[in-house]
């Protein structure tokens, strides 16, 4: 179990509603929990994905820990150009595919 975040920005409030059930909203739009188990995570982004693929407004962003990848942080989006982290000579970027 790790710290999972979700970002969202200009989505429908049923967003909101679902995310709330699971994750505290720590400012308007961010979404975290402190030890959400990589099931739920799958679950919780398969439903936001088969939202956002029916209704395409806005975009997310989930985040959560990692240790297999630079940063040690995985990065998915909806609505946005892919994501990565990529290590620059000890220097963490983010790198847009």
């Amino acid at each position: 179990m790790a710290l999972t975040m979700i970002v969202t920005r200009d989505v429908e409030m049923r967003y909101r509603g679902f995310l709330t059930s699971v994750m505290l909203e720590v400012s308007p739009g961010v979404y975290v929990a402190p030890n959400m188990s990589a099931a739920v995570r799958e679950r919780v982004w398969q439903v936001l994905s088969d939202w956002w693929l029916a209704i395409g407004n806005g975009s997310l962003t989930l985040v959560w820990r990692d240790t297999s990848v630079p940063g040690s942080l995985r990065i998915e989006v909806l609505g946005q150009p892919p994501k990565t982290i990529v290590d620059a000579d000890g220097v963490l970027l983010v790198k847009r595919k």
